[in-house]
């Protein structure tokens, strides 16, 4: 008789936000339960800033930066619709745009033009889309080993686009499981990515078809952000890690050819998730980045 594999992320994630002294919220967009983290309050010269998770990921990848980034900061971290613990629709669509769209309409919300967005992965094509589309745009755009940005510079946007990702990307048992988490990082097995494969197994397993179909989506228009990029792009900060099997360095170029003037940092040795791999360093690239490029005291 197979014994089932208990589930401890939920009480995992529970003593995480207590750690972290953030405060679970939930919110409805585009039909979609959203729940999302919120750490501080808005005031007036104070930064909001949005993080944004990868694919097969969560809200709770952002710990790190939780307890590095600088108290003073409002800071919201929602689980993508789709993924953690928000909702998952089967009729919807998880495409760039889409997702882009979904957010937008939730930070018309917020009272604050003083608004920094950040992303990791997707979630970084996703804040892409959604600085460029964003009226007033926000104060600045992070990225962390962005998805939806060519690997070579002289790629046609709108060619059909393929890719093999998805096999390490959606894991469909535990020696998959523990793939995705050695190969998210600098592709060497680690202690993090061996409790990881534990603990996020089982929910991560559960999920292989919901998974496929963001993915696909996803896919779909997969160079989307690329296109976004340029003259009109907001206060751009690029950080990568050298070792990235998922989104390699080489993506870098791009960013050094459309948007000349952003702020680029490659860190040494690490390789898909800065925010995990090397928490101190990249969060205090991002804090003396915003507090460059905070907006002051204006509201919305």
């Amino acid at each position: 008789m197979k014994i089932p594999t208990p589930n401890l992320w939920p009480a995992a994630r529970t003593g995480q936000r207590w750690l972290v002294q953030a405060k679970r919220r939930e919110t409805v967009i585009d039909g979609h339960r959203m729940v999302y983290l919120e750490k501080g309050t808005p005031a007036a010269g104070r930064p909001t800033v949005i993080l944004m998770h990868g694919f097969a990921a969560m809200k709770e990848n952002w710990a790190l930066w939780l307890q590095r980034l600088p108290e003073h900061w409002h800071i919201l971290v929602p689980d993508l619709p789709g993924l953690g613990e928000s909702e998952y629709r089967s009729d919807a669509i998880y495409g760039y745009e889409a997702q882009a769209s979904r957010l937008e309409a939730w930070i018309d919300t917020l009272a604050t033009n003083n608004l920094h967005l950040v992303g990791s992965s997707m979630g970084g094509a996703i804040a892409t889309v959604l600085a460029h589309k964003m009226k007033p745009a926000p104060a600045s755009l992070t990225v962390l080993n962005s998805a939806g940005i060519p690997e070579h510079t002289d790629v046609d946007l709108n060619a059909p686009f393929k890719s093999d990702r998805d096999a390490i990307l959606i894991p469909r048992d535990w020696a998959g499981v523990y793939r995705m988490f050695n190969s998210v990082g600098s592709g060497r097995p680690t202690a993090m990515g061996v409790a990881m494969t534990g603990l996020l197994g089982p929910d991560l397993l559960q999920r292989t078809v919901s998974l496929r179909h963001i993915f696909n989506d996803m896919l779909a228009d997969a160079l989307a952000p690329a296109r976004y990029l340029g003259h009109r792009t907001p206060p751009l900060q690029v950080q990568w890690g050298d070792r990235d099997v998922i989104t390699p360095t080489r993506c870098v170029d791009w960013y050094r050819k459309v948007t000349p003037e952003a702020d680029i940092h490659v860190f040494r040795r690490v390789g898909h998730l800065p925010m995990l791999e090397n928490p101190g360093r990249s969060a205090r690239k991002l804090a003396a980045f915003i507090e460059r490029h905070s907006a002051g005291d204006q509201h919305r």
